[in-house]
């Protein structure tokens, strides 16, 4: 079988995903998008995307369920370039506190908890982003650029691999790289041009 275009990208449908504007986007920087929540398509995809919108307990279960969660690790491990856009941030975590807690597919130590109290929430708006570390091509070009974000749950500003971090009561992770993992917190689909740019260097990785 004939390799797929290096643009293909499995974008992960659990079920309460804002799925529609984020494939428009992908699709708006070249890519080749396969909306799927089939096992077998997320294990052979060039990249796979996690959108982000409901809660991290629901998109977590749903994964499990019906067997994407593991696919989707599986192609971590193998060295897929990845990217979880919000909630899809945010199930990369062991635990949330969300709906009296929650589990998380474990990938990264910590927990996803409540933005500070006295913040107002959600937060939904644009606010900028901090680099914080310099030696990740795709979040670099970043630094000081205003984004999209509609949540109340956040990793924290140490979080393992954060590479951005924005302020709301505090700071917290908006951005996190560790190999062939890629999330964000905040909307890329949402953001214009920024996030634009964002996802087209995503798919050119």
């Amino acid at each position: 079988m004939a390799r797929k275009p290096a643009g293909t990208v499995a974008l992960v449908d659990y079920g309460a995903g804002n799925l529609r504007s984020v494939e428009n986007a992908l699709r708006e920087v070249g890519a080749q998008v396969v909306v799927t929540r089939d096992p077998a398509v997320v294990r052979s995809a060039d990249r796979v995307v996690v959108p982000g919108q409901g809660s991290m307990p629901e998109c977590a279960e749903a994964m499990r369920r019906s067997g994407v969660a593991d696919a989707f690790l599986e192609a971590i491990r193998k060295g897929t370039p990845v990217l979880g856009i919000c909630v899809g941030l945010q199930i990369l975590f062991e635990r949330g506190e969300e709906a009296g807690g929650a589990r998380g597919l474990g990938v990264l130590a910590g927990t996803v908890a409540r933005l500070p109290a006295g913040a107002k929430l959600p937060n939904i708006g644009w606010s900028p982003v901090r680099l914080v570390a310099r030696d990740v091509p795709l979040f670099a070009p970043m630094d000081g650029q205003y984004v999209y974000f509609a949540h109340s749950y956040a990793a924290p500003a140490d979080a393992p691999g954060v590479a951005l971090v924005a302020t709301h009561g505090g700071d917290y992770c908006a951005a996190l790289a560790k190999d062939n993992l890629f999330a964000v917190q905040f909307h890329p689909e949402k953001s214009q041009k920024v996030g634009l740019a964002l996802l087209q260097r995503f798919v050119s990785i």
